[in-house]
């Protein structure tokens, strides 16, 4: 298989972009506080990347976007007294509270249009994403997400 166009790992809090909140004189804003230091640390990543790439330009073909969001664990998910630090068996193995995948991937995909990954979110022509908690299967040790992106043009030469 093709190596993806594009591979990143960003640390930090994934921010779900999507709800607007009205404030007392009527301006919209994020209901997220997570959204806009989780847009730059993608952006960050994503420019970290590209300026090795003289050659790179924003992504203006269909495009398979891979995304698994790693989160923390809440902490009642935990034992207390001399469990303290061990998963309790009742604890799920999926993250099935917020922050919602698609409100996920919205930020994540505006990050890279902003970045000049994307030409546009509308070049997304395939998209995987999951959510895993850090440290379960190939996760990432802190919060975070890897990021793939894959020209679906390059693949389907290939079949």
């Amino acid at each position: 298989m093709t190596t993806p166009a594009l591979n990143l790992t960003v640390y930090g809090t994934p921010g779900p972009q999507g709800s607007k909140t009205r404030n007392a004189a009527g301006a919209l804003y994020e209901s997220s506080a997570k959204v806009k230091p989780w847009r730059e640390a993608v952006k960050t990543a994503a420019l970290d990347a590209l300026h090795h790439d003289d050659a790179w330009s924003a992504l203006n073909e269909p495009v398979w976007l891979d995304l698994q969001f790693s989160l923390r664990r809440p902490k009642n998910h935990y034992g207390t007294g001399k469990n303290a630090g061990r998963l309790k068996t009742s604890a799920p193995h999926f993250p099935t509270s917020k922050p919602d995948l698609d409100k996920l991937v919205r930020s994540t995909q505006d990050a890279l249009k902003d970045a000049g990954v994307l030409a546009d979110d509308s070049v997304v022509a395939s998209l995987s994403t999951r959510k895993v908690f850090v440290l379960w299967g190939d996760a990432l040790r802190t919060p975070g997400a890897v990021i793939k992106v894959w020209r679906l043009n390059d693949l389907y030469k290939e079949a």
